[in-house]
């Protein structure tokens, strides 16, 4: 099971795709202690990963003694980040904690597109210089792509550099409108688009030494066993099965990208709220309704329920609004 905890709202730059709707630090974020039995709880609740994103988790003074608590417990804790923070000094810093990987955004082979998308003159060359320095240094690192209608015919070059540059992934992320995303959903693949690049993706991983992962387009899945790629996933949506987020203030998620509160860990033991959660539990074991139930593949997809959320008001339960499987009656 896979965790992530967006560990401040603080960020170093203004992307423009933002689902956290970063920039600021909250004033009621967790503080170093309340961080360390947050990781208490996500252990005894059986995860084994921990993903400490943000904002820019780099932005928090304790991050390297929250890595090397996770580590000391028994997580595998891996860094989301933009990547500009990263020097050799700092790679080496997160190295020595044991992180055991980052995973760094990148949005195009070309530098003017990515800083645009990021909002920041000269990000480009700072994440780049970022994966150099963590290839220096033996800190393994992969390459993370939100993929719009402004760099998907760029998608399988973004994973040769990703291949060329030393990472040892790409995961690719298909934008939801949520936070700033809501600003480009006009930019969202839909489903003709979508599925395209989703199999020119598996295509890709016969090609390639690294491995490559669709994220929030779980259809990979299917398209995968449709195609006879193997995949070593088990399935696509895991939100509220084996998988959540803990907001910076300590609010509970069942995915990132899915605003609504399960409930604060400062009030309830994180263990408890995935044991008991209503919403946790209706994720676990009810039926998805349209398409997502009737298909044949909800074992292995299961839809993005955040984008069910957003394009049918606010039912996570729905089914996958752009996926070439069931009917859609969606907002356009």
């Amino acid at each position: 099971m896979i965790i992530s905890w967006n560990t401040t709202q603080a960020c170093n730059i203004s992307c423009v795709h933002c689902y956290r709707d970063a920039g600021t630090k909250r004033n009621d974020e967790l503080s170093t202690e309340e961080g360390k039995k947050l990781l208490d709880e996500m252990a005894r609740a059986g995860f084994k990963i921990i993903i400490l994103s943000g904002g820019e988790p780099l932005m928090r003074s304790d991050i390297y003694e929250l890595i090397s608590y996770a580590k000391s417990i028994g997580l595998r804790p891996v860094l989301g980040t933009n990547g500009i923070l990263i020097t050799k000094e700092v790679a080496i810093k997160l190295k020595e904690a044991g992180l055991g990987a980052a995973g760094i955004s990148l949005d195009s082979r070309d530098k003017n597109i990515h800083d645009k998308f990021r909002q920041s003159e000269g990000a480009w060359d700072k994440t780049i210089a970022a994966m150099k320095a963590c290839r220096e240094v033996g800190l393994p690192f992969q390459i993370h792509t939100t993929i719009t209608t402004w760099n998907e015919k760029e998608v399988t070059d973004i994973t040769d550099l990703a291949v060329e540059i030393g990472a040892m992934a790409h995961h690719i992320f298909f934008l939801v409108p949520t936070g700033r995303g809501k600003d480009i959903e006009d930019t969202t693949l839909k489903t003709e688009q979508y599925e395209a690049v989703l199999t020119r993706i598996l295509e890709k991983q016969k090609e390639v030494p690294i491995e490559l992962k669709p994220t929030c387009a779980p259809q990979f899945m299917r398209i995968a066993k449709e195609r006879n790629i193997p995949m070593r996933f088990t399935r696509g949506c895991l939100a509220g099965t084996a998988y959540c987020v803990i907001l910076p203030n300590g609010d509970v998620q069942a995915c990132p990208y899915l605003p609504i509160k399960i409930g604060n860990v400062k009030q309830t033991d994180f263990d408890v709220l995935w044991r008991d959660s209503e919403m946790f539990n209706k994720l676990r074991h009810e039926p998805l309704k349209g398409g997502c139930g009737t298909c044949g593949y909800d074992g292995i997809c299961g839809g993005c329920r955040a984008r069910a959320y957003y394009y049918y008001d606010g039912d996570y339960m729905a089914e996958e609004p752009w996926c070439d499987r069931g009917v859609r009656e969606v907002k356009e």
